[in-house]
């Protein structure tokens, strides 16, 4: 089982709605059985929360489930259970790979891949997915995500030959 993990700061707007779109896609390609996907905040405010309304408000308006996703923080197990690790902008790659460091001394880590989002974007004019928590637009998020997801998935099936 492939397990995917998307990372942003308070894992209640860009991670959860990745992680719901990325879910999404991964059923439309008939791959449940294979990945997995989850997400986290490098911080604890929201802990055990919903997603944010504006996210929720998005990925209903686009017929995405976001059902059971509730808000949790990076743990040390999610180097050593998670294949992809998937931060939202620079800042989380950074804290990510620190966290990972921090993992590997532990000896609780499994040398997961960890990227950003729209590394997997190729027409995106940006390279990190602006906090919508703070601009309020869930609309462009959405559509960043969506083509960092498709992008992701293509590559992770390519990656680990799960083509049909």
């Amino acid at each position: 089982m492939i397990r995917v993990l998307f990372v942003c700061l308070g894992n209640i707007c860009r991670s959860p709605m990745a992680e719901a779109v990325f879910r999404h896609y991964v059923q439309e390609a008939g791959l449940s059985d294979r990945i997995v996907v989850d997400s986290a905040g490098t911080g604890d405010w929201h802990i055990g929360n919903p997603p944010h309304r504006g996210t929720r408000h998005t990925l209903d308006a686009n017929n995405i489930s976001y059902e059971n996703i509730r808000a949790r923080q990076v743990a040390n197990s999610d180097f050593a259970d998670s294949h992809y690790i998937i931060a939202m902008d620079e800042q989380n790659l950074k804290d990510l790979r620190r966290l990972a460091e921090q993992a590997a001394r532990s000896g609780k880590s499994r040398d997961p891949y960890i990227g950003k989002l729209l590394e997997f974007a190729s027409q995106a004019s940006v390279r990190d997915v602006p906090d919508p928590y703070y601009t309020g637009n869930f609309e462009e998020v959405f559509a960043l995500v969506q083509e960092g997801c498709r992008g992701l998935l293509n590559f992770i099936i390519a990656r680990e030959n799960l083509a049909s």
